[in-house]
C-alpha cells in the first residue's frame, strides 16, 4: 500500500475510499463521484463507516476467511493473532492498515479501506467519463464521509475540476467552519446539503453534534447564490415525523432553496460494520413502506419543492 514517503513533498494528498463512476444520484446528469474519508458526524445509521475515520482501515471478510493464518505470520504489528479457539482476532488498536495481510491472504478475505491519491490521480480517473457528462450534463461529484475534512485535498480537486471544464458538486453535512466552506464554494457549481433533524437536541442525540453550525452554514450558502438541493436521510422513528418535516420545509423555503431529495433508510452497510468490527446500533430498524415515503414526498411539494426519492 502506498505511504504518504512515497509521493513528492509538493504533491496534494488526500485519502479517498471509493471513486463511482456513472453515479445518477449524486447530481445531473452522468457523473462520477468521489469519496474522501474523514467525518466529525456519529450518525447512528451511516452507511459507511469507513468513511468516517480520515486513515486507511482494514476491512475483514470473515466468510473468505480459510484460517491459513498467514495473516498472523506477516502482520508486522502483531495485531493479527490467533484467538483460543483458533478464530482470528485483530486488534484495531495496533492495526496500521499497511496492507501486509491483505498482500499475505490466499482468499481475499481481506482488503484495505482508503487509498492515499494525489489530486492528479483522482482527476485522470474522473476524467475517463468526460464525454458522458457533456453528453448528459453530469460531472463530478465530491463527498464522503464530510469531504471537507480534508480541505485542501478538496480545494485543489474542485480548482483542478473547474478548470478541466468539469460541473462540480460538494455532498456536505455542513459541519465544517464557515470560512472553509465558503473558500470551496469558489470552485463548486452545486451543493448537495445533508439536513439530518432540525431539533438541535434530536440532532445530537442521533449524531453526535447539534444542527445549529449546521443550520448556519445553510443560510451562509444561500446567501452566495449557490444553487443548492438539501438531501434528508429518511429515517424511521427519527426524523420522519410531521412536525420534523414541517420544520425542515420551512426552514429551506425561508433560504429560496427549491429542490429537495429523500434519501430513505436501508440497512445494506451493516456488513461494513462486521468488517470493521465495529457494533450497527439499529440492527432492529426496519425501512419505510413506500406509501409513507409517498406520504411525506406529497408534504413537501406541498410546499412547493421538487422532490426526488432515492
Amino acid at each position: 500500500m502506498r505511504k504518504p514517503e512515497d509521493l513528492k513533498k509538493t504533491e496534494t494528498v488526500g485519502c479517498v475510499f471509493n471513486i463511482e463512476r456513472f453515479a445518477i444520484r449524486d447530481g445531473p446528469g452522468i457523473r462520477t463521484t468521489v469519496f474522501l474519508k474523514g467525518c466529525s458526524l456519529r450518525c447512528l445509521w451511516c452507511a459507511n463507516p469507513e468513511s468516517i475515520s480520515p486513515a486507511p482501515q482494514l476491512f475483514y471478510l470473515e466468510h473468505l476467511c480459510t484460517r491459513c493464518y498467514r495473516c498472523v505470520e506477516t502482520c508486522p504489528s502483531k495485531a493479527t493473532i490467533k484467538g483460543p479457539d483458533g478464530a482470528i482476532v485483530i486488534d484495531r488498536s495496533v492495526c496500521k492498515a499497511c496492507g501486509k495481510c491483505v498482500e499475505a491472504c490466499p482468499n481475499k478475505a481481506r482488503e484495505i479501506s482508503g487509498k492515499l491519491m494525489t489530486v492528479a490521480e483522482v482527476l485522470e480517473e474522473v476524467k475517463k467519463d468526460t464525454l458522458f457528462y457533456q453528453n448528459s450534463g453530469g460531472g463530478v461529484t465530491f463527498s464522503g464521509g464530510e469531504p471537507t475534512h480534508q480541505p485542501e485535498f478538496l480545494w485543489h480537486l474542485l480548482k483542478s475540476s473547474k478548470e478541466s471544464g468539469l460541473h462540480t458538486c460538494l455532498d456536505t453535512t455542513g459541519l465544517v467552519k464557515p470560512e472553509v466552506l465558503k473558500r470551496m464554494l469558489e470552485y463548486t457549481d452545486l451543493v448537495l446539503y445533508d439536513i439530518k433533524h432540525m431539533d438541535p437536541e434530536k440532532h445530537k442525540e442521533y449524531t453526535g453534534v447539534d444542527n445549529r453550525l449546521i443550520l448556519d452554514n445553510a443560510r451562509m450558502i444561500a446567501t452566495q447564490g449557490k444553487e443548492i438541493i438539501i438531501r434528508v436521510p429518511l429515517i424511521p422513528g427519527h426524523n420522519d415525523t410531521p412536525e420534523n418535516i414541517k420544520a425542515l420545509a420551512e426552514f429551506t423555503k425561508s433560504l429560496g432553496i427549491k429542490e429537495v431529495d429523500l434519501l430513505p433508510y436501508h440497512s445494506l452497510g451493516k456488513i461494513k460494520y462486521q468488517r470493521l468490527g465495529m457494533e450497527y446500533q439499529l440492527s432492529d430498524l426496519k425501512p419505510h413502506a413506500k406509501d409513507e415515503i409517498a406520504q411525506i414526498k406529497a408534504d413537501l411539494e406541498s410546499y412547493g419543492f421538487k422532490v426526488g426519492v432515492g
